[in-house]
């Protein structure tokens, strides 16, 4: 079978990713449709031991084979039934010469494409949308009548908010691709999709506003996601750990999120986002560190309030990454920089303890870091209970069976909580994942050690880029005019100019001097 097959296409030399490949070996994907017959015998080999691939036969107006293919469970059984056998099945006197005109009058379905290659028949086919071939005609027409199961529209569990909308991307691209367009009207808000992954073809949108972002930020994006050869992309992951400047770096270089607001608010920036079929999160570039420490609620509600909540963000940012170390620091080489009441204090609790302070903070952090992965992954109903009950019963127990010091137990209690004020997740698991290494360099040379890691992660975060601009943009190189949406949150209306990201593109967003009061005599 698979040499008349070959027969039929011609015999060509194939390149990487360009064959469908069949339990009998492997058909040209780039091959030119031939006549009905051999259509048919190529598709039926092609999708041989498909039990939900469905090859109806049928007479076009009564005259001549016709066939049409598609997948149970991902196209519309019952829109197909009545908006295309029914209508085509009927007997006409017309001649084959007005089949065509017949044929686009006779089918009520909006989206009805010509195909004339073998690889798009099977993208059309496993996109949902049915192929039609009937006899006299060598290509085949690719009916939109996909219908699949999808989830509705929720709350993003992930990034709630106090204020704000109340919706997040779903896993189906064409709602993602509508939730955009419903916020962003204009046509300037470009989609380009393509396809990637040899077996699983999953469907890739790129979206930006032309005018607002950097052409050649654009053609990056674009040349990073063709260049990308695998077997399957199930996740926006996939797709960003092939995109990204730094691999190695603990930092992520591309912001993801759920929520169609965020995603709006950073096209309206000048920034690019990746859309993924089969995931809510969407992937935005190019970002900075602050990027990843700004909350949507921070321009939901008033800029003073905002301002603190940022400080206060940063303040706990610190306090996550550096309070443990600087307790082993202090309590092994530094006691002189305790008051004498506090060390006393510290010294009694610490009198039963078998451990050096290290070797305390190490198995407490390691705990913790535990309980909170095992209140993730287990059922929402008890996850909470498990690892609020946990933490708390273990660190009563630790202590009075000696192992861990009361002050300890208090100083991991405060670094966990001062994590959780991070406001995207990957960001805190960075700074969980560097903890560990500044502790041990407290542990070995205190507060020196301290200073050395500092300085290491300042190195790498002013090496870092995303996309070319620098991960530490707006303080590393210093943009003055940008720091009122970064060191604090400034009115809306004195936020006249976008960020600089790769370009000098459309910088201002706003009319100036649109500052609220009551309107002067004169003015």
């Amino acid at each position: 079978m698979i040499r008349s097959i070959e027969k039929l296409l011609g015999k060509t030399k194939t390149k990487k990713n360009q064959t469908v490949a069949n339990n009998e070996g492997t058909v040209h994907k780039d091959s030119h449709l031939k006549n009905f017959s051999d259509n048919e015998i190529i598709l039926r080999t092609i999708y041989e031991n498909c039990s939900d691939v469905v090859f109806r036969s049928f007479l076009l107006f009564g005259k001549k084979k016709a066939l049409i293919i598609f997948i149970e469970g991902l196209s519309d059984n019952d829109g197909i039934e009545k908006y295309i056998l029914s209508p085509l099945m009927q007997e006409t006197d017309h001649s084959s010469q007005v089949f065509h005109e017949l044929l686009e009058q006779k089918i009520p379905v909006s989206k009805v494409k010509r195909i004339h290659l073998l690889k798009d028949c099977i993208e059309s086919i496993s996109s949902g949308n049915p192929l039609l071939l009937y006899e006299g005609e060598n290509d085949g027409f690719s009916l939109g009548l996909a219908k699949w199961e999808k989830r509705s529209i929720e709350e993003p569990t992930a990034e709630s908010g106090i204020r704000g909308p109340r919706e997040g991307f779903t896993e189906s691209l064409q709602v993602s691709i509508s939730q955009l367009r419903r916020i962003i009207k204009s046509p300037a808000l470009k989609m380009q999709t393509m396809k990637i992954g040899t077996y699983t073809n999953t469907t890739v949108a790129l979206a930006y506003i032309e005018g607002l972002a950097d052409k050649t930020l654009i053609e990056e994006m674009t040349n990073r996601l063709q260049r990308i050869e695998i077997d399957g992309i199930l996740e926006s992951e996939y797709i960003e750990e092939m995109i990204e400047d730094q691999s190695y770096s603990p930092f992520p270089q591309v912001l993801s999120t759920e929520r169609p607001d965020v995603v709006c608010a950073n096209l309206l920036e000048g920034r690019a986002a990746i859309l993924v079929e089969g995931t809510p999160f969407c992937l935005v570039a190019p970002i900075t560190f602050f990027s990843l420490l700004q909350s949507q609620e921070d321009y939901y509600q008033r800029f003073f309030i905002s301002s603190l909540i940022r400080w206060l963000r940063y303040l706990f940012l610190v306090m996550s990454l550096l309070l443990p170390s600087l307790y082993v620091a202090v309590t092994t080489y530094h006691q002189e920089m305790v008051p004498a009441a506090l060390l006393l204090s510290i010294a009694a609790a610490r009198e039963s303890v078998p451990f050096p302070a290290l070797v305390e903070v190490l198995l407490m952090e390691s705990t913790f870091e535990a309980l909170r992965e095992a209140g993730i992954r287990l059922p929402k109903q008890v996850g909470a209970a498990v690892s609020i009950v946990g933490a708390l019963v273990i660190g009563q127990a630790a202590v009075q069976a000696g192992l861990v010091s009361a002050p300890m137990v208090i100083v991991v209690a405060i670094t966990g909580i001062a994590s959780f004020m991070v406001p995207r997740y990957i960001a805190g698991m960075a700074i969980r994942i560097i903890r560990f290494p500044i502790i041990f360099l407290a542990g070995s040379l205190g507060l020196l050690g301290i200073v050395m890691g500092i300085l290491a992660i300042a190195i790498h975060l002013c090496s870092l880029r995303s996309f070319g601009v620098p991960y530490l943009s707006t303080l590393a190189p210093l943009k003055g005019h940008q720091l009122k949406d970064v060191l604090w949150k400034s009115p809306l209306w004195m936020m006249n100019r976008r960020p600089r990201l790769t370009g000098e593109t459309n910088l201002y967003r706003q009319a100036p001097n649109q500052k609220p009061g009551p309107q002067r005599e004169g003015e």
